[in-house]
C-alpha cells in the first residue's frame, strides 16, 4: 500500500463524520454590569474623579500668582548677585515678596508690615524650611542707600535668594 493513497471509508464511519458538528464556542462575556450595584459603584467612581480633577484645577489656577513670581525671581536672581546691581535687586525682591503676599493675603493685613514685622509675618506663614536668611536684607538694609549691600557675600545672597523662592513655593494661605 502506497502511503498517498488512504483506503476508502466504510459506511459507518463516513456516517458518523459527516454528522460531526464544529465546536460550539460560548457567548463573550459582556463588559456590562450584571447588577445595578457595579454601575452605581462606576457612576460614583466617575463622580470622585471628576470632582478631583476639578479641584486639580482650581489649585492649579489659584496658584498662577506663585509661578509668576518664580519667573520673576528667576530674573532678579542674578542681579542680586552682581555687586554693580544688588542694591536695585533687593528692592525689586522686597517688592516681589510684598506682592506675592498681597495677592494671598488681604491688603489691609499685609501692605502696613514693614521691618520686623514684615520678617515675623513671613516666617509665620512659611510651611517649611528656615527663611531666617530674608530678615539682615529685608529688615533694613533694602531701606539704606545701598552701600552695605554690595560687601555682602554672594553665598549669603543666595541664600536670600533661595529663601524668597522657598517662601514663594511654600507660604500657607488658610482659607
Amino acid at each position: 500500500m502506497e502511503p498517498d493513497t488512504v483506503p476508502p471509508l466504510d459506511p459507518l464511519t463516513k456516517v458518523a463524520l459527516e454528522s460531526l458538528k464544529d465546536i460550539a464556542l460560548p457567548e463573550p462575556v459582556s463588559w456590562m454590569p450584571q447588577t445595578w450595584g457595579w454601575g452605581l459603584v462606576a457612576v460614583f467612581l466617575l463622580v470622585v474623579a471628576v470632582l478631583l480633577a476639578l479641584r486639580a484645577l482650581r489649585r492649579y489656577r489659584a496658584n498662577a500668582y506663585r509661578r509668576q513670581a518664580l519667573v520673576e525671581l528667576n530674573g532678579i536672581e542674578p542681579r542680586v548677585l552682581d555687586p554693580q546691581t544688588r542694591h536695585d535687586a533687593i528692592g525689586e525682591l522686597a517688592e516681589l515678596l510684598k506682592r506675592v503676599a498681597l495677592v494671598a493675603w488681604k491688603r489691609e493685613e499685609v501692605a502696613t508690615l514693614s521691618g520686623a514685622a514684615w520678617i515675623d509675618f513671613l516666617k509665620r506663614h512659611c510651611e517649611a524650611g528656615d527663611i531666617s536668611a530674608l530678615q539682615p536684607l529685608l529688615d533694613s538694609e533694602e531701606y539704606r542707600n545701598g552701600s552695605g549691600l554690595s560687601g555682602i557675600p554672594d553665598t549669603l545672597c543666595k541664600t536670600v535668594v533661595s529663601s524668597a523662592r522657598l517662601w514663594i513655593r511654600r507660604h500657607h494661605v488658610s482659607a
